[in-house]
C-alpha cells in the first residue's frame, strides 16, 4: 500500500492502520484516493483491487492514467457520489466496470473512495443473447431488428444511406411444391448471391420470411442505389439448382433514401417495401416516392372511414333511368352507391369503389346495396299501390362473385322485401367472369334460376370471349360509352356498335346503350336495333323520392294516354 508524502504526515498512525483494516472488508475492489500538490496517490487498497490488477502503485496504475481527470473534476465538486461505467482493454480482453466514487468524510475534501463492480461477466451474456436476437438463425444475417440497429447507427453518425428491401416472387408456390428443406437451401444460396454483389461497406440482413434487406452507404451519386439493384437481378437471374430442379428466380425490388426528413428507423424500412409493393406491379425495381405513398395513405383512410359508414348506414343509392329506346317509356333504374360522409364531404364512385374492392368491403357494400335497392323497390310499389312497373339493375363486382355466395344474398333480399326475383337485373362485368369462368357460369344459372335477368356491362372494354356469351345465361349486353357517345360522329364507333348490336341479335340478347345525351343518338340507336338507353338526355342519378315522381309521373302520362 502506497501513502501519500504530504496529505497523511498528520494522520496518526493508528488511525491509518484501522482505515486500511476496515477496508480489507470490502468484497469488491475498492481503493481510497488522495490529491496532493503533484497528483494522486493511493491512501489505501483492498485484496480485491490488488487481485483486479488495477496497479496499486499510483504513478504506474493505468486506472488513474484513464481516470484521473474525472477523479479530479469530482473532488474539485460539491458532489458527495457520482456513478458511471468503465471498461478497460482491447476489445477481446475488455473489462466492464461499475465505478463509484464517493468522499469517505465531507470534511475530507481531497480524498474518495473509489470501488470498482466487475460487470464484464454481464455484458458478455448480455451482448451474446442480443447477438442470438438480432441474427437470423438460417442464414448468419442479421434479422428485422439486427437490421434496424444497424440503420439506427449510421443515422446518428448522420451518414448518407439508402435500404434497399428484396422481395422473391414466387418464394411462396416454390416453398410448397418443393418442401421446407429446398426453400431454406434457396434462401441461403440467394443470400450467398446478394452479398456477393455488394461492396465491403454495405450490409446485407434477411428481414422476413422471402425478404432481404440491404444498408449501403450512398455518396454523391443518386443513381448508386438503383445500379446495385440491378446488379443484384443480374445475380439472380441464373437458375438455382434444388434437388432434380433448376429453379428461375425474379425479384422485386423497392429503395428508399434516408435522410433528415425520416428520421425513425422503422418509417425507413416500411417506405422500401411499400415502394416493394409498387414494384411488384411490372417494374421490378421502384424508387419510393413521397407522393406515391401519400396517395395510399388517403387510400387507407377512405377504407377506415368507407368501413364506418357501411356500419353506421351512411350510403345511399341514386337511381338512374333505362328507358325503352323506341317508345321513351322508363323499363327500369340503375342502383348506384353514393356517398357523403359525416363532414358533408360526397366522394366519387370512381374513388371509393376501387378502395372497397381491394379492401374487400365489397362484400358488405354489396350486400347492403342489394337490400336497399329491393327496400326501395318495395317502397316505390306501395306508394304506387301496388306494382309500379320498373326494375332495378344491380351492379355485383368481380370481388363480390369471388368472395361471397350471391345467390343466397339475392334470395333473402327478395323474400325480405316480398318481392318476385323478376324484379332485378343483375349486372356483371367481363372482368367478373374470366376471373373463374366454371364457378361464375354456376352462379349464373343459380341467379337465373331465382327469376333476376342478367346483363354484361361495359362489353367490349374487356376480355370478351363468344364463347361465353353462348354458353352463359346471360339477357342483355350493355354498351360501353365509350363506344357510344360521339358515335354520329365516328364512322369506326358506329361500325362497333353495329356488330355488337348483330351478334346481340344472333344470340337473342337485348341491349342497353350507355351514355345517350341526345335525341339524334337515341334515335340512331334505335334505328340499328338497340334495346334501351341509358343518359343523361333521360335523367342524372337520381335520389329515391325523385325518382318515384318520375315513375308516379309516367304512369299518369300512360293512364291519360290510354284514356284518349
Amino acid at each position: 500500500m502506497a501513502t501519500a508524502s504530504s496529505d497523511l504526515v498528520s494522520l496518526p498512525l493508528a488511525e491509518l492502520e484501522l482505515f486500511a483494516r476496515d477496508l480489507e472488508l470490502i468484497p469488491i475492489p475498492t481503493v481510497q484516493v488522495v490529491r496532493d500538490g503533484s497528483g494522486f496517490d493511493f491512501l489505501a487498497v483492498n485484496r480485491a483491487y490488488r487481485l483486479a490488477g488495477l496497479g496499486v502503485i499510483a504513478d504506474r496504475s493505468p486506472m488513474l492514467a484513464l481516470l484521473g481527470s474525472r477523479i479530479d473534476a469530482f473532488l474539485r465538486s460539491t458532489d458527495v457520489r457520482s456513478d458511471f461505467d468503465w471498461s478497460i482493454g482491447q476489445v477481446i480482453d475488455s473489462r466492464y466496470y461499475r465505478v463509484t466514487l464517493a468522499r469517505p468524510s465531507p470534511t475530507l475534501r481531497d480524498r474518495c473512495q473509489i470501488a470498482f463492480i466487475d460487470l464484464t461477466a454481464q455484458v458478455h451474456t448480455e451482448r451474446s443473447l442480443r447477438r442470438e436476437m438480432t441474427t437470423d438463425s438460417l442464414t448468419g444475417l442479421p434479422n428485422r431488428e439486427g437490421f434496424s440497429d444497424m440503420i439506427e447507427a449510421v443515422q446518428a453518425d448522420r451518414g448518407r444511406h439508402a435500404v434497399l428491401v428484396i422481395d422473391i416472387d414466387r418464394f411462396g408456390r416454390l416453398n410448397a411444391c418443393l418442401g421446407g428443406l429446398a426453400g431454406d437451401e434457396l434462401l441461403i444460396t440467394v443470400a450467398r448471391r446478394i452479398k456477393g454483389v455488394l461492396r465491403a461497406r454495405d450490409a446485407l440482413a434477411r428481414i422476413g420470411g422471402d425478404e432481404f434487406g440491404i444498408l449501403m452507404a450512398v455518396d454523391d451519386d443518386a443513381d448508386e442505389a438503383s445500379r446495385l439493384a440491378e446488379r443484384i437481378q443480374r445475380a439472380l437471374s441464373a437458375p438455382f439448382r434444388l434437388s432434380d430442379y433448376e429453379i428461375g428466380v425474379e425479384c422485386s425490388i423497392g429503395i428508399a433514401h434516408g435522410d433528415d426528413a425520416v428520421e425513425d428507423v422503422e418509417e425507413l424500412i416500411r417506405n422500401a417495401q411499400f415502394a416493394v409493393k409498387r414494384a411488384k406491379t411490372g417494374r421490378h425495381v421502384e424508387n419510393y416516392q413521397t407522393q406515391a405513398f401519400t396517395l395510399a395513405r388517403q387510400q387507407f383512410a377512405m377504407e377506415t372511414a368507407l368501413r364506418r359508414a357501411i356500419e353506421e348506414r351512411q350510403l345511399r343509392l341514386a337511381f338512374q333511368p333505362i328507358c325503352d329506346l323506341a317508345s321513351g317509356a322508363i323499363v327500369s333504374f340503375e342502383a348506384l352507391a353514393r356517398w357523403r360522409d359525416s363532414s358533408g364531404v360526397e366522394h366519387q364512385p370512381s374513388d371509393f369503389i376501387p378502395v372497397a374492392e381491394e379492401s374487400g368491403l365489397i362484400v358488405p357494400l354489396g350486400r347492403w346495396a342489394m337490400d336497399e335497392a329491393a327496400r326501395t323497390l318495395r317502397w316505390w310499389d306501395d306508394a304506387c299501390g301496388g306494382h309500379c312497373g320498373m326494375r332495378v339493375a344491380v351492379n355485383l363486382s368481380a370481388i363480390q362473385m369471388q368472395r361471397d355466395d350471391i345467390a343466397p344474398v339475392v334470395e333473402a333480399a327478395l323474400i325480405r322485401h316480398d318481392l318476385a326475383g323478376d324484379r332485378f337485373n343483375l349486372e356483371l362485368t367481363e372482368s367478373a367472369i374470366v376471373s373463374d369462368p366454371d364457378r361464375i357460369a354456376g352462379i349464373m344459372h343459380a341467379l337465373k334460376a331465382l327469376g333476376t335477368s342478367l346483363a354484361m356491362d361495359d362489353f367490349g372494354t374487356g376480355y370478351s370471349n363468344l364463347a361465353y356469351l353462348q354458353k352463359l345465361p346471360i339477357d342483355i349486353l350493355k354498351i360501353d360509352r365509350s363506344f357510344v357517345s360521339g358515335m354520329l360522329a365516328d364512322r369506326d364507333k358506329i361500325a362497333i356498335v353495329r356488330a355488337i348490336l348483330s351478334l346481340a341479335q344472333a344470340l337473342g340478347m337485348r341491349t342497353t346503350a350507355e351514355g345517350v345525351e341526345s335525341n339524334e343518338l337515341a334515335q340512331t340507336l334505335a334505328a340499328l336495333g338497340c334495346t334501351y338507353g341509358q343518359g343523361y338526355l333521360y335523367a342524372r342519378p337520381l335520389e329515391a323520392e325523385d325518382a318515384l315522381s318520375m315513375i308516379v309521373a309516367a304512369r299518369a302520362a300512360a293512364t291519360a294516354s290510354s284514356a284518349n
